[in-house]
């Protein structure tokens, strides 16, 4: 089978590494991709939110399946553009992807499947935001309503800026603060079957002990020795399977990667935000402990059939990731830094550790690796447990060199000491 992946970050790159080892795939393409991705698949220029340049593509390739990484062409049609020219293509349709692309539409959907979440208020005009924002005092939680590439969200004590963050969206969602620890749960659909994969927990603040600004994720790591065993079973009957379900109803069946962001509260699971595809940096953790072949799976849930699967085999191994960003992430990020040691990574450490290109591009000389985002790399490790995983990924960490970049040294450590 030949597959196509859509996108150019470390969720595509870890899609394509394990799409690579599957025997299944023939060929492996990815467009627009990086200078990562560029080693395990071949890659082709395109606009990955033109659903017609996308649909076109696959056609030419004769690609047996499309897989859509990022949210922004999800919402943007370009999985129906696909389908609609006949090819299997594994990604929500426009009108199902908004459980990402609009907070307050995501809102509605809970409410009506009974689904746990915090209570909101929608809000549009500078009084309603400022009624919602009394009502729930301190700490506050602004959404943008939109997509706002993992960074829409401000979590604060600071009246003033929680106020500047929503008078700056247009259309926001205000809610009550969810305390506890979070989860990540994903789960493939085909808009009827829901099949849960493994826990992860991601860290989104920029430095270590959670401080900073919010950004894209800093780190991830799977499995959660400190979760209840029963926790996916209880997301799948409560969350997952319910929302699944309203979907359908409403005549825009979910059929994809639907991720639910969780809080593990004192009143009990609640459901802190939906996304439409896998998740960046927990996709990175989840896939380092899939033992059964990737592209089976998605192609099943692309043509309707997920109930005919046998149960997903998982490694006993835990992963652990680290995410190397360029100077000044999340603000302006500098770019074009050459990123030298990742040939010691692989000579050292693989397939223990391995790094996954975020935001990279090759130089002209087409060798050299050059920094082109504010996430840069994902260096990701297995080990027997937590606390091998994340001695091999530091260990990764500190072989790569990049002038100015930052990561948080934290990551996993609570969980690999416990």
């Amino acid at each position: 089978m030949k597959v196509l992946v859509i996108g150019g970050g470390a969720r595509e790159h870890a899609l394509c590494r394990s799409l690579s080892l599957d025997p299944d795939v023939t060929a492996l393409h990815c467009a627009p991709g990086n200078a990562g991705i560029a080693e395990v698949a071949e890659l082709h220029p395109v606009d990955a939110t033109d659903g017609t340049a996308v649909a076109r593509l696959a056609a030419r390739l004769e690609a047996g399946l499309v897989v859509v990484g990022p949210e922004a062409p999800l919402v943007a049609g370009v999985a129906d553009a696909v389908r609609d020219a006949g090819i299997a293509c594994f990604g929500p349709s426009a009108e199902a992807a908004r459980l990402e692309g609009s907070k307050a539409f995501a809102k509605s959907v809970m409410a009506a499947a009974s689904v746990p979440t915090g209570r909101s208020y929608v809000c549009t005009t500078p009084e309603e935001i400022d009624t919602a924002l009394d009502a729930f005092g301190a700490p506050f939680v602004v959404k943008d309503d939109g997509l706002a590439a993992g960074k829409g969200v401000v979590v604060t004590d600071d009246l003033a800026t929680a106020r500047e963050h929503a008078l700056a969206c247009g259309r926001v969602v205000i809610e009550e603060f969810l305390d506890g620890p979070e989860v990540s749960l994903f789960a493939v659909t085909d808009g009827r079957t829901v099949l849960p994969l493994r826990p992860a927990q991601d860290f989104k603040r920029a430095l270590d002990g959670d401080e900073g600004p919010n950004t894209g994720g800093m780190g991830a790591y799977s499995p959660l020795p400190w979760a209840d065993p029963k926790l996916v079973d209880e997301v799948l009957e409560t969350v997952l399977q319910p929302t699944v379900d309203e979907m359908r109803r409403r005549g825009t069946p979910f059929s994809g990667l639907l991720y639910a962001g969780l809080a593990i509260t004192g009143r009990g699971v609640r459901v802190i935000e939906f996304n439409a595809r896998f998740g960046d940096p927990e996709t990175q953790v989840v896939l380092a402990r899939l033992r059964t072949p990737l592209a089976g799976v998605l192609l099943a849930a692309a043509e309707g059939r997920l109930a005919d699967l046998p149960e997903l085999v998982w490694r006993d191994d835990a992963a652990v990731t680290v995410v190397v960003a360029s100077h000044n992430y999340p603000g302006t990020p500098r770019t074009g830094d050459p990123v030298e040691g990742l040939a010691d990574v692989v000579a050292q450490d693989a397939p223990d550790a391995y790094v996954l290109h975020a935001g990279t591009r090759l130089a002209d000389d087409g060798r050299t690796v050059l920094s082109a985002g504010g996430r840069v790399l994902s260096v990701t490790a297995t080990g027997k447990d937590l606390a091998q995983a994340r001695e091999r990924a530091y260990a990764a960490v500190g072989r790569i060199r990049l002038d100015g970049s930052q990561h948080r040294t934290d990551i996993a450590r609570e969980a690999a000491d416990a």
